[in-house]
């Protein structure tokens, strides 16, 4: 009986430090809404490890990028890079890149994607909305054939869909856009302890 009920008392911390890991993702992203007001898809020479456009503007990738690197210290752009520089035949070659370029290669949905993949992140993509949870990542096209990525929020509209937080053009928001655009892509980051990584 005591065996039983540790094992219900671990199944429900270790629940709800996955549901914080989570939320975490979520509450970076939301603390980026008032801040990122502008949208700029410019080539920017960036710092390296942690380099970041100024923090007012981006694209939907940055506020992915800053969420993930203030909830969880996951330096996309150095991960990315030196998965891309180890592994560059397994990325799009949609930019007719030769090698790898550290200031844009994690600022591109293709490359996120795939880097996802390749880390086992992958989820299916349904249209059901309570598939998706806080924290979440989603890839879509938007129209003109434009990819995009999402963080799912710990919100959801009235019938019950997540909102999702991003930057489609005008800075960083909350919308109940989830299933506006055909998704490609879903992803759960799964996190592995500072030291290890």
């Amino acid at each position: 009986m005591r065996l039983l009920l540790a094992i219900v008392i671990l199944s429900s911390v270790v629940g709800l430090f996955a549901r914080a890991e989570k939320v975490a993702v979520v509450t970076a992203a939301r603390a980026q809404i008032g801040v990122t007001t502008g949208y700029d898809p410019a080539y920017r020479k960036l710092d390296y490890p942690g380099g970041d456009v100024p923090e007012s503007t981006g694209v939907c990738c940055d506020v992915v990028i800053r969420a993930l690197r203030k909830s969880h210290e996951l330096d996309l752009q150095k991960l990315v890079h030196e998965d891309m520089k180890a592994n560059f035949a397994a990325y799009p070659k949609n930019w007719g890149l030769k090698k790898t370029d550290r200031n844009i290669d994690h600022r591109r949905v293709p490359n996120l994607q795939t880097f996802f993949k390749r880390k086992g992140w992958s989820l299916p993509v349904t249209q059901q909305a309570a598939d998706y949870q806080p924290g979440d990542l989603v890839t879509c096209t938007l129209p003109g054939n434009l990819p995009h990525i999402m963080v799912v929020s710990d919100r959801k509209s009235p019938p019950g869909v997540p909102l999702v937080i991003h930057n489609i053009g005008s800075g960083t928001k909350e919308e109940d856009r989830l299933f506006s655009f055909t998704l490609t892509g879903h992803y759960q980051v799964k996190v592995v302890p500072a030291r290890t990584r």
